[in-house]
Parts: structure tokens; sequence; C-alpha cells
């Protein structure tokens, strides 16, 4: 394969790759804005546990309890 031709393929294939990672970072930042849109999830709250960190602190959520007791 000729030099020229080995670029060429590099340059498609990092284009190809960019779109990739372009395409799997807005997807998922728009699940995050569509969930957070809904109501099923407060992102708000996540983003204040960088200030609010301490050990007495209430939980964000509840926890889902699946185990069953026998």
């Amino acid at each position: 394969m000729e030099y020229e031709t080995l670029l060429t393929v590099q340059a498609y294939a990092k284009f190809a790759l960019l779109a990739i990672v372009c395409i799997v970072f807005y997807s998922y930042a728009f699940s995050i804005y569509r969930r957070d849109k809904k109501g099923e999830t407060n992102y708000e709250s996540y983003s204040n546990l960088v200030l609010d960190d301490s050990i007495e602190s209430k939980p964000l959520e509840k926890r889902k309890n699946d185990n069953k007791e026998s």
C-alpha cells in the first residue's frame, strides 16, 4: 500500500471514530436531559454532593430492596 493511500485511510478512520464518539456522547447527554425533564431522576441533587459530603447528610435516593425474605 502506498504512503498516501495509508494516510487517506487513516484520516477516514479518525473521522469515523470521532463521529461515533460524538454520537455516543450526545445521545447520552440527551438521555440525561430527557430523564431529568420527565422527573425520573433529579440530577441537581447529585450536583450538590460536591458541597454536602459529610457522613451525617441524608441519602439522595431510597434504596430498592429486591431481596425477598423467606
